[in-house]
């Protein structure tokens, strides 16, 4: 029997929460499936270690990961820490030590799940956001100068570099190329007169290799606008650091709540383990009241199964999350419901 060994990190807030309930929907599809799942769980990796001790995670972090198939991450993030502290000291080191090059992030107007935008419709909005996810704007190049005099300055580079650029494009394409052949950059060449022309003629080139995915850039901010006038045209869209991020949650809105949104930070090479996460954050207003919405995590979940190879078992857990809105009234708050964690995910388990 083929064991996965998997590195959980609850990390904060809802996080904690919202992991049990994945592990529970794994378990009971990797038995049906016949492979088993080894967990190692990280419990004081998290802001709370930062405020104890001064640091998110162990100086060793990355190498007690090393050895893992994968990654499940909850959440970061605690209102006595600055973000970019807590986001700097585990989640990005933990992204960029491994390669994790490609952030995916699928996007899909399920029934059951009103969007707030007239023209999403269930069926019809099915798109997936991959966004460059270890350079582009979110460099460690700049700095802060003459710090509280009235000439302070900051500077922050961004930093586009061939191979950064060409491997992320190459694996959108080669995505669209297994979805519906239909790709959309995101650019603002018009405006930024360095990066973003050169990420254009490297999109061109990966395109010529691609002759069977009909492609077109889109500058982000009209991009941003068509995503909520029309969102059922795009297909896979590619992007920057920072373009990738606005436009996933973007999206995700589009879709009816980014509390349901999964993501996958994957190092497609495998050279490293992949990571996968929610995205709706740590969400400190609801945690310990048990109403957190775990679909997020089930959903990151089941991208995690597709990546180790059980397209099958991902894809019982995908239906049962689409079944379960589809047919029930099972909702959590932030779908308008009353439903607690555990009943939610009491009524996935029962569909699995």
């Amino acid at each position: 029997m083929t064991t996965h060994h998997i590195a959980l990190v609850p990390g904060d807030g809802i996080g904690t929460e919202v992991l049990p309930p994945a592990r529970r929907v794994l378990d009971a599809v990797s038995r049906r499936h016949g492979f088993r799942l080894a967990y190692t769980t990280y419990d004081d990796w998290s802001c709370a270690s930062y405020l104890r001790e001064g640091a998110m995670m162990p100086d060793d972090g990355l190498d007690q990961l090393r050895d893992k198939d994968a990654i499940l991450l909850g959440a970061v993030g605690h209102p006595d820490v600055p973000d970019h502290v807590s986001l700097w000291g585990l989640l990005i080191p933990i992204r960029r030590g491994f390669q994790q090059y490609v952030n995916l992030r699928p996007i899909r107007v399920f029934r059951g799940v009103d969007s707030p935008v007239r023209g999403a419709l269930p069926g019809e909005v099915d798109l997936v956001v991959v966004r460059e996810n270890t350079e582009g704007e979110y460099s460690e190049i700049g700095g802060r100068l003459n710090r509280g005099l009235p000439e302070e300055l900051a500077v922050q580079e961004a930093v586009f570099t061939r191979t950064g650029v060409t491997r992320v494009v190459d694996y959108a394409f080669g995505l669209a190329a297994d979805r519906g052949s239909r790709l959309t950059s995101a650019t603002k060449s018009n405006g930024i007169v360095h990066t973003m022309p050169f990420w254009d003629e490297l999109v061109a080139a990966c395109g010529a290799g691609h002759p069977d995915v009909a492609w077109e850039q889109e500058h982000v901010d009209a991009l941003a606008a068509k995503l909520v006038l029309e969102p059922a045209r795009y297909d896979v869209i590619v992007a920057s650091n920072l373009f990738g991020d606005v436009l996933s949650d973007l999206a995700a809105a589009v879709a009816g709540s980014i509390g349901i949104a999964p993501a996958a930070n994957l190092n497609p090479e495998r050279t490293f383990p992949s990571m996968f996460e929610p995205v709706h954050g740590s969400a400190p207003d609801i945690a310990g009241r048990g109403v957190a919405n775990p679909l997020g995590a089930i959903w990151s979940a089941a991208l995690m199964l597709d990546h180790l190879g059980h397209q099958e078992a991902a894809g019982d857990v995908t239906n049962a999350i689409a079944t379960l809105l589809a047919t029930t009234d099972v909702r959590t708050p932030d779908l308008g419901g009353t439903a607690s964690t555990e009943h939610f995910t009491e009524a996935i388990l029962q569909l699995l």
